[in-house]
C-alpha cells in the first residue's frame, strides 16, 4: 500500500512543474487580454498600462521558456523512460503542499476570464463617500487650468476648481454642462440628486467618487441610480445638510450611454 501511495505521488509531483507553465502562461493572456479588449483602463491607470503590458509579455516569455526547457528532452528524440519526471526547479519553503499555490493561480486566472471587470455603482459611491473636494493621493498631480467658459469644464474640472477656491457665491450664476451618473444620497431631499465620477489614482481599489448636487423641479425617481446623464443649467448656493456648497440648479437632464471608461483620472 505505501509502494502505491508513492508512486500516485511521484506522477503528482511530476505535474507541478506543468501547473507552474500553465499559472504563469495563464496569467499572462489574462494581462494581455484585459489590454486588447480595452478593459485595462476598468482596472488600473493609464499612466501603468505600459507595466501591466510589460508583465503579460513577460509572463508568456518566462512561461513559454520553461516549457521549452521541459520539452526539451523529447524534442531531441531521447529514448522514452517511463515514469520521466521533467526536470524541478529550486525547492522553496511555501505555505502550501507543491502545485496547489498554482492551482489557485490558475483558478483566479480562469475567473477572471469568465468574469469581466465591472464599473463600480452608486451604492460603492455611498459607501466610500462622495465627496467635492479631491483627496491628495494623485500619482501625478495635473496642472490647475480654468476652463474661459465654465459651460466647458467637465465634473471633474468643477471639483478641480472648488479645491483651489472653494468659496461657492463665487460662481454663482455660472452656466454649467456636466455627465456623470446618478446617486440617490438618503440625507438630500427628494428634488434633489448627486451626478458623480469616480476618480482613479492608481488602480480600482483606491478609486472615489466625487459629484456635484443637482435641484430639480420634480422628483428624483425620475432618474434611477446609475442612469448616465447630461446635465444643464446653472449654478447656485444653497445650504444642504447644515453645510453651504455648490448646487447646479438644472433645466436639462438628458440620458446618455455609458461611457466606455466611465472612470477619470
Amino acid at each position: 500500500m505505501t509502494s502505491t501511495f508513492n508512486k500516485k505521488l511521484k506522477i503528482n509531483q511530476s505535474l507541478v512543474p506543468w501547473l507552474d507553465v500553465i499559472a504563469i502562461i495563464a496569467w499572462g493572456i489574462l494581462l494581455l487580454r484585459y489590454w486588447l479588449t480595452d478593459q485595462l483602463g476598468l482596472l488600473i491607470h493609464p499612466d501603468y498600462f505600459w507595466l501591466v503590458i510589460f508583465g503579460g509579455f513577460g509572463l508568456l516569455t518566462i512561461g513559454g521558456w520553461k516549457a521549452w526547457l521541459m520539452l526539451k528532452p523529447y524534442l531531441k528524440k531521447r529514448p522514452y523512460r517511463k515514469n520521466f519526471i521533467p526536470p524541478q526547479s529550486e525547492q522553496h519553503i511555501t505555505l502550501f503542499p507543491p502545485g496547489i499555490s498554482s492551482i489557485i493561480l490558475i483558478t483566479a486566472a480562469m475567473l477572471g476570464f469568465l468574469i469581466s471587470p465591472r464599473i463600480f455603482t452608486s451604492q460603492i459611491a455611498l459607501e466610500r463617500g462622495v465627496t467635492d473636494t479631491l483627496l491628495m493621493t494623485r500619482a501625478q498631480p495635473r496642472e490647475f487650468k480654468t476652463a474661459k467658459n465654465p459651460e466647458q469644464r467637465t465634473l471633474i474640472d468643477w471639483v478641480r476648481t472648488l479645491n483651489v477656491y472653494p468659496e461657492p457665491d463665487a460662481y454663482t450664476e455660472q452656466k454649467v454642462k456636466v455627465e456623470g451618473f446618478v446617486i440617490h444620497p438618503p440625507q438630500l431631499p427628494d428634488n434633489y440628486l448627486l451626478i458623480s465620477r469616480f476618480i482613479i489614482t492608481c488602480c480600482a481599489a483606491d478609486a472615489y467618487p466625487v459629484g456635484l448636487p443637482v435641484k430639480l423641479t420634480s422628483s428624483r425617481s425620475t432618474f434611477a441610480p446609475d442612469t448616465w446623464l447630461n446635465v444643464q443649467g446653472e449654478m447656485i448656493t444653497e445650504t444642504l445638510s447644515g453645510k453651504r456648497q455648490l448646487v447646479i440648479n438644472a433645466n436639462s437632464l438628458t440620458p446618455i450611454p455609458e461611457p466606455k471608461n466611465p472612470y477619470d483620472y
